[in-house]
C-alpha cells in the first residue's frame, strides 16, 4: 500500500464493531427472536449510540452498561422480542465474538514496539471481561475508558486520554474504529485515524475523512 503511515507510537483500539462483534449477541439468539434478529441488532445499537450523546449533551452521565440495558429496553419493545430474552441478550453482550484477525494484528504490532490500547466507551469492568475471554488481554497495554474523564466519544477529551498516557502527540497515534463518526472525532483531534470498514459503509459527512480504510485489521500490516 503507498503512502504508508510513519512515526506511530502508539496504535489505540475502538471495541466495539472494530476489535469484536456487535452483532454477535442477537446472531446467537436468532432462532429464538426470529428472522428479523440483525434489524433488532441495529436497533439496539443506534439506540446505544444515541443515549451516549445525548447524555453527553446533557451533562447527565451514565455509565456503558447503564446505557446498553436501556437501549436494549427500548430495541425490544420496537421489534416485539419476549422480555425472557433480555437476560440472556445481556449476558451474550458481556461475551461477544472477537473479530479473528485482532490477535495476529496486535502481535505484529508488538514485534514493530508499537504500544497497543483500546479506548472505548465500554466500562473498565466489560472492556476487562471482553479481552480475557478472547485471550488477548495481556497483548494490550493498557486499556483506556471513557469512565476517566465521564464523558463519551467523540469529545475531545476522551482522545486526549491517550496522548496523556503515553506522553505522545496526537499525530503519534493510528486510531482504528469501524465507526466513521468516531474517526471523524479523533481525526478531529489530530490522530491519524483509519477506518474499518467491514460492510461497505458510506463514510460520514462531517469535514474530516480517514488517514486509510481497510476492510479487517490485518491490513493494518500493510499501513505501518
Amino acid at each position: 500500500m503507498k503512502n504508508k503511515i510513519s512515526n506511530i507510537k502508539v496504535c489505540a483500539f475502538d471495541a466495539y464493531g472494530t476489535c469484536f462483534d456487535i452483532n454477535s449477541a442477537a446472531k446467537l439468539v436468532k432462532n429464538k427472536i426470529g428472522k428479523s434478529w440483525l434489524e433488532f441488532s441495529n436497533t439496539w445499537r443506534t439506540t446505544q449510540l444515541e443515549y451516549t450523546w445525548l447524555r453527553s449533551l446533557m451533562k447527565n452521565h451514565r455509565d456503558f452498561w447503564k446505557i446498553t440495558k436501556d437501549s436494549l429496553d427500548y430495541a425490544m419493545k420496537v421489534h416485539s422480542i419476549k422480555p425472557k430474552y433480555k437476560k440472556e441478550l445481556l449476558k451474550l453482550y458481556k461475551e461477544l465474538e472477537v473479530y479473528p484477525e485482532l490477535k495476529k494484528t496486535l502481535l505484529y504490532l508488538k514485534k514493530k514496539k508499537i504500544k497497543c490500547c483500546i479506548l472505548s466507551n465500554g466500562t473498565p469492568k466489560l472492556l476487562e471481561q471482553l479481552t480475557k475471554r478472547a485471550q488477548i488481554e495481556k497483548l494490550f497495554d493498557s486499556i483506556i475508558s471513557i469512565e476517566e474523564v465521564k464523558i463519551y466519544k467523540p469529545d475531545p477529551r476522551v482522545y486526549q486520554l491517550v496522548t496523556k498516557k503515553y506522553s505522545c502527540k496526537p499525530r503519534e497515534v493510528c486510531f482504528l474504529s469501524s465507526n466513521s463518526w468516531d474517526v471523524v472525532g479523533s481525526r478531529s483531534y489530530g490522530f491519524q485515524s483509519i477506518w474499518v470498514n467491514r460492510v461497505n459503509k458510506i463514510f460520514d459527512n462531517l469535514d474530516f475523512k480517514p488517514k486509510k480504510t481497510i476492510s479487517n485489521l490485518i491490513q493494518l500490516k500493510k499501513i505501518l
